[in-house]
């Protein structure tokens, strides 16, 4: 039996196919964005802060006085400018910045150069008084502090240093007996103007007042040495101070031009300045007097040899500064009840 296949019906009945659901495209992923290199600007404000304070250490005789005065006060505290080595250079490792690394070695070469040698101990002699020199003069200088609580245990301490003159600055009329009276076995010969005084193993001639203030602050003697005369002074600027208005510095700048013009006019060849000077030998403030002489410390001492504040010293404002002598050794005293320290020098003929 022949038998035939169907066909699909096409008829307007039947069922319409569904077409299949199109899927989205999704969207391709944002791309990741490249890491950027590390930011190397703190390296080079580094090394240019490295650089800058090298050129203010090595032009510090150049920065201008005009704002504040701020030239005088950074000299002051000049050599503290070598905190900034390792500071900076504790921050290039911090940032791992060769470059400022390598930039800090600027400071640090200046930093040598200016204070290098004064880290050596420079004396020749070791010792106080002529007889541990041979030919010589040791002084001594202080400044008392006139709110000393303990004025005698201050002299006391004073004469056991051996020196052959001491220049005593701030005594108030309350301490001068006591200095007097405590200094007068060891010292036969003495002489006080004002607040400033001389105690000598050695007789003491033409003593004046040195005119530096309106009231009396230095004085001058000449000590008859067995070596021959040798002049004295004994000088107490004014006192500076850091204010909201700047480093106040204009009383002490007019004493040191005056103090000067005293030295410049001394006819004696042997010359000793003592005192307190409320400023350092870098402050070019203070070169009217520093030209004339030679600092004791700079040539013979061992360190700094800060003096002022007494309990943690970062300055050296007491000072022994000399001409036609030669200084053989200079050195700062231990703490006494004064807000000083003393220094110390031996001086050879």
């Amino acid at each position: 039996m022949l038998t035939t296949e169907e066909e699909p019906s096409t008829g307007a009945d039947a069922p319409t196919p569904t077409p299949a659901p199109i899927k989205a495209t999704p969207a391709p992923p944002h791309a990741t964005p490249a890491p950027t290199p590390p930011q190397r600007a703190p390296g080079r404000l580094l090394a240019l802060a490295a650089l800058l304070s090298a050129a203010l250490m090595a032009l510090h005789a150049h920065l201008p006085n005009t704002a504040l005065n701020l030239g005088s006060l950074f000299q002051t505290l000049l050599p503290w400018t070598g905190l900034a080595v390792p500071a900076l250079l504790a921050l290039a490792a911090v940032r791992r910045s060769r470059l400022a690394a390598i930039a800090v070695l600027a400071p640090a070469l200046v930093w040598a150069t200016l204070f290098g040698p004064t880290l050596t101990d420079k004396g020749k002699d070791r010792g106080t008084g002529t007889g541990a020199t041979g030919h010589g003069l040791t002084v001594l200088s202080h400044n008392v502090d006139e709110a000393n609580p303990d004025p005698a245990g201050t002299a006391r301490a004073l004469a056991g240093a051996k020196a052959d003159v001491l220049a005593l600055v701030e005594l108030s009329e309350e301490s001068t007996p006591v200095y007097e009276r405590e200094l007068a076995a060891a010292y036969p010969h003495h002489a006080v103007l004002g607040g400033v005084g001389l105690w000598s193993r050695h007789r003491l001639t033409a003593v004046a007042e040195v005119e530096i203030m309106p009231w009396t602050r230095a004085m001058r003697a000449t000590a008859a040495t067995p070596e021959g005369p040798v002049a004295v002074y004994a000088a107490h600027l004014a006192s500076v101070r850091v204010s909201g208005a700047g480093f106040t510095t204009a009383r002490r700048n007019e004493a040191a031009r005056a103090l000067a013009s005293a030295v410049r006019a001394e006819p004696a060849p042997r010359v000793v300045v003592l005192g307190d000077f409320n400023g350092t030998y870098q402050d070019r403030a203070l070169a009217p007097v520093t030209s004339q002489l030679r600092s004791a410390q700079r040539e013979a001492g061992d360190g700094f040899g800060f003096t002022y504040p007494a309990g943690f010293p970062v300055v050296r404002i007491d000072d022994v500064l000399v001409k036609g002598m030669d200084p053989r050794a200079s050195w700062t005293l231990p703490a006494t009840g004064s807000d000083h320290r003393p220094v110390g020098a031996t001086l050879r003929f």
